[in-house]
């Protein structure tokens, strides 16, 4: 009997459904989005609602199996967004709890190394934002930072900005997603919404006193320190990617 879950396509929702898999003995042969229609064999369509502690079950289930990198493995590649990537995942940790963890070493297997591949890619473009982010100091004294990464990797570099600017007011944004993380400088952070999208470089009516200069100075120093004759414009765009470069403040006014 073909068998299909829907769900909210939350990760919590996604564990829920591991939990209801096993429970019931019955592996879908898909999992689809409340608003996707059941294909015209499907047998039979389970409506999971998501259950915070069941979700909790399961994640601690697999914590008690691999190391705490494959959690992250598992965490990245949900965030990658990427079509399908929830079947993938599902695959993944059913492999987890039926080998007991160890099928998660096995590169031969097309899923391990599919999620590896993703894992690898959305951790690369983690590096990347820690990397490329540049603060504004606004009016209000927050620093804010703008960015558009393929991934939605801000979660995973949230211990970065904590740890690195803890006395410090900051917000950073997602300007592809519309998101971003407000922290207060005494260790809370929170996520914010914002009803239009930011515009990743601030008016000067809204920054702070000198941050405007402050920003002649960083684009000046940049360009004092560029060799022209030792430029290599396609190593350049290999370790600074173009479509980074609208965001950066020494890359404000040269886009070369």
């Amino acid at each position: 009997m073909a068998c299909v879950f829907r769900y909210d396509k939350t990760f919590e929702g996604l564990l829920t459904c591991l939990f209801h898999a096993y429970n019931r003995r019955q592996f879908p042969e898909r999992l689809l989005s409340a608003e996707e229609p059941a294909g015209l064999f499907d047998d039979e369509v389970l409506e999971v609602t998501t259950d915070a502690a069941l979700a909790e079950r399961v994640w601690n289930g697999a914590a008690r199996l691999v190391k705490g990198e494959f959690l992250r493995g598992i965490t990245s590649c949900w965030l990658s967004e990427l079509p399908g990537v929830d079947e993938l995942l599902f695959r993944y940790l059913r492999k987890l709890f039926d080998t007991k963890g160890k099928n998660v070493y096995n590169l031969a297997d097309p899923d391990v190394l599919e999620c590896s591949k993703i894992w690898k890619k959305v951790s690369s473009e983690c590096s990347r934002v820690i990397q490329f982010t540049r603060f504004q100091k606004t009016a209000d004294g927050i620093y804010f930072s703008a960015l558009a990464p393929i991934y939605n990797v801000y979660p995973l570099a949230l211990h970065y900005f904590t740890d690195r600017f803890a006395d410090q007011t900051w917000l950073v944004y997602d300007a592809r997603r519309a998101y971003g993380y407000y922290y207060d400088g005494k260790g809370k952070v929170e996520e914010v919404r914002f009803a239009e999208t930011l515009t990743p470089h601030l008016p000067q009516e809204k920054l702070a006193a000198g941050e405007e200069l402050y920003q002649q100075l960083w684009q000046s120093y940049f360009k004092s320190i560029a060799i022209k004759e030792r430029l290599n414009l396609r190593l350049h765009r290999q370790q600074l990617p173009a479509r980074f470069w609208p965001y950066l403040t020494e890359k404000r006014h040269n886009h070369s």
